[in-house]
């Protein structure tokens, strides 16, 4: 399945409370950063987040992006802003920024 651009547009309305989110169409699907550190995408309808030790705390759903992809976590309560903007934070916390 498919990422809609409904669904995108309704993530990025989710997390525009966060300030810098950019969101980049990747093969059909859509990477997530926040103030330029990649953290997670959205996949088939999904939300996801890297695995780092600092967002391990949240007992998120593990799931695959796609095939042959590492493990992710999915965020499935996209309506709690403030649970929202602290697992990005501490996700892109956990995450070395590319040069």
């Amino acid at each position: 399945m498919v990422t809609t651009k409904e669904f995108r547009d309704y993530v990025v309305e989710c997390f525009s409370s966060l300030g810098d989110i950019l969101c980049r169409p990747m093969m059909g699907e859509y990477l997530l950063y926040y103030n330029g550190t990649l953290f997670g995408g959205i996949y088939d309808g999904r939300v996801l987040v890297k695995i780092v030790e600092s967002n391990k705390k949240y007992g998120m759903k593990e799931e695959i992006p796609y095939k042959g992809a590492k493990l992710m976590y999915m965020i499935e309560d996209l309506e709690n802003v403030e649970l929202l903007q602290e697992i990005v934070e501490n996700t892109c916390k956990g995450l070395t920024k590319k040069k």
